[in-house]
């Protein structure tokens, strides 16, 4: 691209004297810069983070849900790469599961599966959340067999009753270990159940609890994006 701008500032120069008369001149510059500005979005790998509330940050500005905080880290530290902030509130993972075709139709080169917590809440079995994210991720895989697949841990409260928490808790290492996927172990480390760290309805982040859980998410990300980059 830097021979393409050389080459054209050259012909630019020439032009001053020539009878393409500077109007010409311009619309070649601009044309080149709409040219290098598509090119350099195309070079840009996507990171989709999939999740339900959370992601899509309920209660907050859209700039403080920790997706677009992992977006300005990025951005500081001049990566490659743009987040596309999946999150819809109330999503499932059987609701993930229908929107994969949708979110497939962009190239998707980090998938951050943030989604189960509301399968908890609802009462859904263990096994059919196992599943779900299964398939989510064999979608993802089918469409990009490189894809880099992070699964984000989640765990219920204990009124949901101590077999259920239990086997809830263990479906997302599982499903990590199985398909050889990166593990967050727990998404609300040091953020769930704390007051300080959540809106009034003591479930959703507010914007410290965000900026909690994209330091934990990054923990895990950034390795991957250094050496996908």
């Amino acid at each position: 691209m830097k021979n393409d701008i050389h080459k054209l500032t050259q012909i630019g120069l020439r032009a001053k004297t020539s009878a393409l008369g500077r109007s010409t001149v311009l619309a070649m510059l601009i044309g080149l810069s709409a040219t290098l500005v598509l090119a350099a979005e195309s070079e840009r790998k996507t990171i989709f983070v999939l999740g339900d509330s959370i992601a899509a940050g309920h209660g907050v500005d859209p700039n403080e849900a920790f997706p677009g905080l992992l977006q300005d880290r990025i951005n500081e530290q001049k990566l490659p790469y743009e987040v596309v902030n999946a999150g819809v509130s109330g999503d499932t993972t059987a609701g993930g599961v229908r929107r994969m075709p949708w979110l497939l139709r962009r190239q998707m080169d980090v998938l951050v599966l943030e989604l189960g917590g509301n399968d908890g809440l609802r009462g859904i079995t263990p096994k059919e959340t196992k599943a779900n994210l299964e398939k989510i991720i064999d979608l993802a895989r089918e469409k990009n067999p490189e894809v880099q697949v992070i699964v984000a841990g989640m765990q219920m409260p204990q009124n949901m009753g101590e077999e259920y928490t239990r086997e809830y808790r263990e479906v997302f290492p599982a499903v990590a270990r199985e398909k050889q996927a990166k593990l967050i172990p727990f998404l609300l480390e040091g953020v769930g159940g704390k007051a300080e760290f959540n809106l009034p309805d003591r479930i959703h982040p507010n914007p410290e609890g965000h900026k909690l859980i994209a330091d934990t998410v990054w923990k895990v990300l950034s390795p991957l994006l250094a050496t996908g980059s």
